[in-house]
């Protein structure tokens, strides 16, 4: 058994860590919730403006997606990996790096590249896959406009013919303790059918519904990133928060083992002192 010195360190080196992670899980659940009211605001909006495109492409013939529904033989296929840029979020990271190299074994004999937003993502497939660009620094300011400069800089790289096909690797925000990993095709878009008829209403469309479609299109991808961005940054607050709070709970587990057993030596302690006295007396009456 330890001596109760070491026992009194480590007593307070365990509380030490169960304050800290007491304090990350709180920040953390104060970010979760502006975060999860991010997400949850704008994916009306997202799904209003795929509604809307899917309502003008029903109306039309023929392939009116232009570049952007180009479909060529996939020979070189670049995935976005969404990842965080801090760690201590239990399993985040790990499912999403778990999936990409999933896909990198599915298009096994095909150039396959990686394109990193988040530090954790960068840093663990920089080992075994080719990352070609780290886009850590959106989460310092995670606005639209930003989001929306790497969504053109991943435009450019289909419709330029770098790459035949993009997918999203992402975490989708469910609740704080559920968060489920999500590939998407990012480009080149799938045929748009709309599940419903489309509206046979007399509207009057200025400029004509092909220049309203490949004017939405860009918007539509943009939206699309962004909000798988958005998922990621609520799921690592939830999937932080969870994992704190389990971690808090196991010190706290672990402080109330180490008194039981601090008390268990201290009395065990005084017990041989008293024995050692008692037989000194004893051979001093002898």
């Amino acid at each position: 058994m330890a001596n109760l010195k070491e026992i009194r360190n480590r007593i307070t080196s365990v509380s030490s860590t169960m304050q800290i992670t007491s304090a990350m899980k709180m920040v953390s659940a104060a970010k979760l919730k502006k975060a999860q009211d991010a997400i949850t605001a704008m994916r009306p909006y997202a799904e209003k403006l795929t509604e809307l495109l899917q309502n003008l492409s029903a109306t039309l013939e023929g392939d009116t997606g232009g570049e952007f529904t180009t479909q060529r033989e996939v020979k070189k296929v670049l995935i976005v990996a969404i990842t965080s840029n801090r760690g201590l979020c239990g399993a985040f990271n790990t499912n999403v790096i778990k999936e990409v190299k999933n896909r990198t074994e599915f298009y096994a004999g095909k150039q396959v590249d990686v394109f990193a937003i988040g530090k954790k993502g960068n840093d663990v497939l920089g080992k075994t896959c080719k990352v070609t660009d780290n886009q850590s620094a959106v989460f310092d300011s995670l606005t639209f406009e930003n989001v929306a400069e790497i969504a053109q800089t991943l435009t450019e790289k289909f419709t330029s013919g770098q790459y035949d096909k993009i997918e999203l690797v992402y975490n989708q925000f469910k609740n704080a303790a559920t968060q489920i990993v999500q590939t998407e095709q990012f480009l080149p878009l799938a045929p748009i059918v709309s599940e419903t008829p489309a509206s046979t209403g007399d509207y009057i469309f200025e400029p004509e519904k092909e220049e309203i479609i490949l004017t939405l299109i860009p918007k539509s991808l943009k939206t699309q990133l962004y909000k798988a961005i958005r998922d990621s940054f609520a799921s690592e607050h939830g999937a932080r928060m969870t994992a704190m709070h389990k971690a808090t709970d196991n010190a706290t587990e672990l402080r109330n083992q180490l008194k039981l057993t601090y008390n268990k030596a201290r009395q065990a302690a005084i017990t041989n002192e008293i024995l050692e006295i008692v037989g000194g007396a004893e051979a001093l009456k002898g």
